[in-house]
């Protein structure tokens, strides 16, 4: 009977119990290898059979369950099909003249209705346009864009079911990780960023009755953008909770203070990355801070406190190699982005860092705060309290409603200078 064990198809199971005549009598027998083995089989048999049946919402996609059939239905935002709607893609006409609805019809002008003819728009000076908006429930799992101007002063904005606040408020580099304006090649699970400015995410971001995206254009010049959100129509899980992003930036601040990352959070969720844009005013290491994480109540001490800056971005030893600072990108942490002063006017280090939680998410019942500190070398070694330019976008997932976000900055305090 052990060796029938193996058999996947339940024929076993059905086939035990019908050789089981009196299955009261069967309840009574004490406990022994033969009866436990069977128990055993008979529970992951129907355990199997049920997940076999049972019907996928399409979320979770990974390379163990890329094979699966599902319900879930795939639509996709772009400028040439605003609406994502079934059929609507590609319907351009090179003769309409109405804002944003035809901007390649020059180049398309040979080809017609059908091919190249808006794959971009254009946002102009203090104008917020609306990227997507999505009714029922689902869930975004890419966003690609490559926006031109400056990406300090293009803000993406998120608003989840019918919230009037953005659970997601960022200027567009520091979103993806670039907030010194400049291309670093980023190379990460939940953010790429790819030759010559494409700007990917896969944070996955549930709604359950609508979702709106928006940029808002801070330069004096029109930016051009060409962008697509891919997303699926499908159910979604009881515990999924909103996915959130704020940016703030500390320049100028009290040394004897911890740099503020994130603060006044209200709710149950996990926090699961950190962009930092840090930038030295003073020669030497600069990263000696520790970050710290107060949960739950904590008041003057934390629960989590980290040892080290570079600690943890999962680095080492300064990023030092040689003598000198080495970039990386690797699926959970990075410094990719290192730059370094010319002679001239670039008298400034400047470095980019990022650290996701996807495996290690720091998870709160109540309220979280979290801090870094600001620390280099002086004289006799001992640390100093740096003045340093750094600007923050820190991500989590919580339930909502959540707390509104501290005022962003004005264009003059997000300029990078």
């Amino acid at each position: 009977m052990p060796g029938a064990i193996c058999f996947a198809d339940g024929s076993f199971y059905v086939q035990a119990l019908l050789k089981i005549r009196d299955f009261r009598s069967f309840l009574e027998i004490p406990l022994n290898s033969m009866k436990y083995s069977l128990l055993a089989s008979l529970m992951l048999g129907f355990l199997s059979s049920y997940a076999q049946t049972k019907s996928w919402n399409g979320l979770d996609v990974g390379l163990s369950n890329i094979y699966r059939l599902s319900n879930a239905q795939t639509r996709s935002i772009s400028p040439e099909n605003f609406t994502g709607e079934r059929g609507k893609g590609g319907r351009a006409d090179t003769s309409d003249h109405r804002e944003n609805q035809a901007n390649a019809r020059r180049e398309a002008r040979d080809l017609g209705q059908g091919w190249k003819v808006n794959p971009f728009v254009k946002i102009k000076h203090k104008q917020t346009f609306t990227l997507a908006e999505i009714s029922g429930s689902g869930q975004i799992q890419h966003i690609w864009m490559t926006p031109t101007g400056n990406w300090r002063y293009s803000i993406l904005r998120f608003y989840w079911d019918d919230e009037k606040t953005p659970s997601v408020e960022v200027p567009v580099g520091d979103f993806f990780g670039m907030g010194w304006g400049e291309y670093a090649p980023l190379n990460s699970l939940a953010i790429t960023v790819n030759p010559g400015s494409a700007f990917n995410s896969y944070w996955p971001m549930p709604f359950r009755k609508k979702c709106r995206i928006t940029m808002e254009n801070l330069d004096e010049h029109e930016m051009r953008l060409y962008y697509q959100v891919d997303y699926t129509l499908t159910e979604v899980p009881e515990d999924a909770a909103y996915f959130h992003a704020q940016f703030r930036r500390a320049n100028g601040h009290d040394p004897k203070q911890a740099i503020t990352l994130i603060d006044g959070i209200k709710g149950k969720g996990q926090y699961v990355g950190t962009y930092l844009a840090w930038g030295v005013h003073n020669t030497g290491w600069w990263g000696e801070g520790e970050i710290k994480f107060f949960m739950d109540g904590d008041k003057e001490y934390p629960t989590i406190a980290g040892t080290g800056t570079e600690d943890y971005f999962c680095g080492s030893y300064n990023f030092d190699r040689l003598g000198k600072y080495v970039e990386f990108s690797t699926p959970y942490a990075g410094l990719p982005q290192v730059i370094r002063p010319d002679g001239t006017y670039r008298s400034q280090q400047r470095f980019g860092l990022y650290r996701w939680h996807l495996l290690d998410p720091i998870r709160f019942e109540k309220d979280l705060k979290v801090t870094i500190q600001d620390l280099g070398w002086r004289s006799e070694g001992r640390y100093l309290q740096q003045r340093s330019d750094v600007a923050s976008t820190i991500f989590w997932y919580q339930t909502e409603p959540h707390a509104t976000f501290p005022l962003l900055p004005g264009k003059d305090v997000l300029e990078v200078n």
